[in-house]
């Protein structure tokens, strides 16, 4: 059977789904149209009504930009994208706040390294789709802030900071590490900086030394040594695509190698062999630690397959595109989270989970 050939018509059917259900959503429902921001969550019902509004935070705002940068919508994205700079740039401090009440006043202002790595990969979507000079400088510009401001002494960065910067309120943790590096490769096609280049090898060698379990291969989500630490199969699959997204930019590293042994750890311990569901978290022996399957982990599972060049993996991929569509998705929109069980355990949809849908379906068209 040409695995290929079944594939690419299933992917299709996975971007028709996105662009006639899920970015319908967050043009209308999703969206409150008087502040120019996504509602954190809708729920999955026809009608998709808005939860009650507590905050609208800066990282979601930067994931529907990207989201819309991406499909081409530029009316959208330049909303977002000035709804972005109005409720989240600090004009004060620098930087930006985490987040803003129901009547966008600012609510918590702790300096968020998750929060500004989305700020540059959305931008950096942003002025490549529509060369919005604007877009391009807060590439830089927050890049900047990032190396100043939250860099420590092992080349890593802490992960929080409070509002003028000057305490430590989240230490180093993988998550922000790994989507700063995403981040910083998008920077890098955007602007065609070689300053990327240097600061992505001087993360990823930190991030190797500090994170990446040497018996697995697996990158932890928690320095190595720390108790009750934890290995998530959906980072191991979102991790092995960026390492690949990297070409040779990392030659010489080892994340590449690691990442394969990581990818089939998690393939192993964290798939459901009969439903293709991905578990939430492992241990390091490869015990299941959280059951829950996210459907985040499920897309970037997905993504993973789509860029390993062996038969093994392009003959799974078929199978695990249809397993997700019947498991994930709907004619509302999709299933945020299910049990092993298969029963949703999360009933609501957030405005942050397109950019996963996003991502790997591009993967799949690729």
């Amino acid at each position: 059977m040409n695995t290929a050939a079944v594939s690419l018509p299933l992917a299709a059917t996975l971007r028709d789904h996105f662009a006639s259900v899920v970015l319908p959503i967050w043009r209308g429902p999703g969206f409150n149209t008087v502040m120019h921001l996504p509602y954190e969550a809708v729920s999955a019902a026809a009608g998709h009504s808005s939860l009650p509004v507590e905050r609208y935070r800066a990282m979601a705002c930067a994931r529907q930009l990207f989201v819309f940068s991406q499909a081409g919508e530029p009316a959208h994205a330049h909303v977002l994208f000035e709804a972005m700079l109005h409720y989240f740039k600090d004009k004060q401090r620098g930087g930006w706040i985490y987040s803003v009440d129901a009547q966008g006043a600012p609510l918590d202002t702790t300096k968020d390294l998750y929060t500004h790595a989305f700020v540059v990969f959305a931008c950096a979507e942003y002025a490549a789709r529509f060369d919005n000079a604007d877009a391009r400088g807060l590439v830089h510009s927050t890049s900047a802030l990032i190396e100043a401001r939250f860099g420590d002494q092992d080349g890593l960065f802490n992960a929080a900071l409070n509002a003028d910067f000057s305490t430590v309120t989240g230490a180093r943790a993988q998550n922000p590490l790994m989507h700063l590096t995403e981040a910083w490769l998008a920077a890098r096609d955007a602007t065609q900086d070689s300053a990327f280049d240097t600061a992505l090898r001087k993360l990823t060698d930190a991030i190797e030394r500090t994170f990446v379990h040497a018996a697995t291969g697996c990158i932890a989500e928690l320095p190595l040594g720390v108790e009750d630490n934890r290995l998530e199969p959906g980072h191991q699959f979102e991790w092995f695509w960026l390492i690949r997204q990297a070409g040779t930019l990392l030659d010489g590293s080892e994340l590449d190698g690691a990442l394969s042994r990581a990818f089939a750890f998690a393939q192993r311990h964290g798939v459901d062999p009969v439903t293709g569901g991905v578990c939430a978290s492992l241990d390091e022996t490869g015990r299941v630690k959280d059951a829950t399957q996210r459907i985040w982990a499920q897309s970037e599972y997905l993504r993973a397959l789509a860029v390993r060049d062996d038969a093994a993996s392009r003959a799974v991929l078929p199978t695990q595109i249809e397993r997700f569509q019947q498991r994930f998705l709907h004619a509302h929109g999709w299933f945020e989270c299910k049990t092993a069980a298969g029963e949703v355990s999360r009933a609501d949809m957030p405005s942050t989970t397109p950019y996963h849908l996003a991502t790997a379906y591009a993967a799949l068209r690729d």
